[in-house]
């Protein structure tokens, strides 16, 4: 049913969806494609492309440099658009790289655009999931320049939780993560031996696990109150427009 797609979950939690606005999204649904874990479904500088949701899966956008190197920018997980604000800029500024298999809907953007203006509130709600995504970004700058290693470790660990509490693939035992010490090493700009000594001192301090493509949290409290986070910026108390 349409009411337990994540995306669905996702925008619910700002708007409470009425049915003429869950009709409008089911029929945004209908072109499926599935990707494999390493290749490329949007590229950077690509123009002309469509929009997609993350139905099933993990993806990760990134940026490539000259020289060859990547840097990973984000995480998706199910119910995020990707590629939305390359089509919105008509030239892709990044990659998506699926982080595992995974299946999506295609959105061409006359759909996209025409869905707005049958459903106003569904606009509002794609542009307060496009706002927390803006907000995310910053907290991850403050990672980068402000935070200690274990902290942003802890932090984004906590921001992932939260994310996917939203779609229903989490609670604050922990999660399911198929992202390797590579990528979060790429992603907190540290080296693969330091997400590994800071994963074990988290272990060792009974705050968090990760092991075996699982997150769990062994104290929530207390990891929240040592990362200092404050998951305002996730704006999730629930629907703003009912």
């Amino acid at each position: 049913m349409i009411e337990n797609n994540p995306l669905v979950r996702k925008l619910g939690a700002f708007v409470a969806l009425s049915e003429p606005e869950l009709s409008v999204l089911a029929s945004l649904h209908k072109r499926r494609r599935t990707f494999v874990r390493g290749r490329d479904l949007v590229h950077q500088g690509q123009s002309d492309q469509a929009a997609y949701t993350l139905a099933s899966g993990w993806a990760c956008s990134y940026k490539l440099l000259e020289d060859g190197q990547k840097q990973i920018v984000d995480f998706q997980i199910p119910g995020d658009f990707l590629g939305l604000r390359s089509v919105l800029m008509h030239v892709s500024d990044h990659s998506i790289e699926p982080v595992t298999d995974i299946e999506v809907t295609e959105i061409l953007v006359a759909d996209l655009l025409d869905a707005f203006a049958r459903t106003p509130r569904l606009a509002t709600a794609v542009l307060w999931a496009a706002s927390r995504d803006e907000a995310m970004v910053v907290e991850h700058l403050v990672d980068l320049g402000r935070r200690d290693a274990a902290r942003r470790m802890a932090h984004f660990l906590l921001e992932l939780g939260a994310r996917l509490v939203i779609v229903g693939m989490g609670d604050r035992t922990g999660y399911a993560c198929p992202l390797t010490q590579y990528h979060l090493a790429d992603a907190l700009g540290l080296s693969a031996v330091h997400i590994n000594r800071v994963l074990r001192q988290l272990r060792e301090d009974g705050m968090v696990t990760f092991r075996d493509g699982f997150v769990a949290f062994d104290d929530y409290g207390r990891l929240v109150d040592f990362a200092q986070f404050d998951p305002s910026y996730m704006d999730q108390k629930g629907p703003f427009l009912s």
